[in-house]
């Protein structure tokens, strides 16, 4: 998605009503980490369902659900404290970690689905054989198997070169930013491995009596080369959230054309896009200091130049109150990526090594 003076990161909401809802939350929500639980519950998935195993979870029953849930978190962002007890407490460094404690949260507090239990282990003869996300139950009686996954993978295929149909679009050419995780083999771990645990003998033994109904909640964000729109694969689904990746050498040109304003965003803020509002309380590592202040595109480029890998940032503008909103976000990646993430993508499942994802 472009406008006059260059890409805008294209926003994933969920189907019919919550795209409304969720514009309207993100717009009024003050605390940084209701904003990202509201776009946990409303943003669009990333995929498509995945018969016959991977149906995809939804966190409302029906409508009047989903307007309780709004309501609750405006209640909320009111008085926040209690959150932000639990969240400082819990020390969160890891974005998956983050993005499964704010659920847990919605499922214990909101007014909808409520949780049985989470990180549910599943052992046979004292080895884990893995672990359930959410056990949930809903209004309704329906007792769910949620296994959640937040992902951001850039797109490595050639598609300046041969350009991708759909039929020919592959979910391999998405990978993880370090090039350590691949959105293929991602899906098939929670296809083949995850979403059928609750389903196995051994589970009877946990005390959770099913049966359980397995379902995914895959969120995140898929990154393209400014300028390219290839082809998604069957797998996608097209209203997923989409950002930009640039080279080194390409961000002067990229940047100047696109804004003034930037920021290096920390792991823990890659979920719902930023708002920087004067005396909202931050999510956790919100507060780090010179590293993530605004600064232009070159001072940027400076401080990110020592790492090694890829780097996630944002364009930001200034609304008419003063606030400062985010208009795109993207990677920096390093000049040898592009070649290094396009072999990493022609791998086959056997060069992985078996490796978990």
């Amino acid at each position: 998605m472009t406008d006059a003076s260059g890409p805008v990161a294209r926003l994933a909401v969920a189907p019919g009503p919550s795209a409304a809802m969720l514009d309207e939350l993100l717009d009024t929500l003050r605390v940084p980490a209701l904003r990202d639980l509201a776009w946990l519950l409303l943003s669009a998935d990333l995929l498509r369902a995945q018969p016959p195993v991977g149906a995809l979870a939804r966190p409302f029953d029906s409508q009047q659900e989903a307007n309780a849930t709004v309501d609750w978190l405006r209640a909320l962002d009111a008085d926040p404290a209690d959150l932000q007890r639990d969240l400082a407490a819990t020390r969160i460094t890891r974005l998956g970690r983050y993005a499964e404690r704010l659920l847990e949260w919605f499922l214990q507090h909101g007014p909808a689905a409520r949780l049985v239990a989470a990180g549910v282990p599943l052992r046979r003869s004292g080895v884990t054989l893995g672990e359930c996300d959410f056990l949930v139950a809903t209004q309704q009686g329906a007792r769910l198997h949620w296994e959640l996954a937040v992902k951001c993978y850039l797109h490595a295929g050639e598609s300046h070169e041969q350009p991708a149909t759909q039929s020919t679009a592959r979910l391999a050419d998405y990978v993880g930013p370090n090039l350590k995780d691949r959105f293929d083999l991602k899906l098939a771990h929670v296809l083949n491995h995850q979403l059928p645990l609750s389903a196995r003998e051994e589970f009877a033994s946990v005390g959770y009596a099913g049966p359980w109904t397995p379902q995914m909640f895959i969120k995140g964000w898929l990154f393209y080369r400014a300028g390219e729109t290839p082809a998604d694969p069957v797998e996608l689904d097209p209203s997923h959230g989409r950002g930009w990746w640039v080279t080194r050498n390409d961000w002067p040109d990229f940047a100047a054309a696109h804004a003034q304003t930037w920021r290096e965003l920390p792991r823990l803020e890659w979920l719902a896009p930023r708002r920087h509002e004067r005396g909202a309380a931050g999510t956790p590592g919100e507060s780090e200091g010179v590293r993530f202040a605004f600064v232009d595109a070159q001072t940027l480029a400076t401080q990110t130049s020592h790492q090694h890998g890829p780097t996630m940032v944002a364009a930001f503008v200034d609304d008419s109150a003063g606030n400062r909103i985010e208009r795109s976000r993207g990677f920096i990646v390093p000049n040898d990526w592009p070649e290094l993430a396009q072999a990493y993508a022609r791998q086959s499942r056997e060069q992985q090594g078996g490796r978990k994802h």
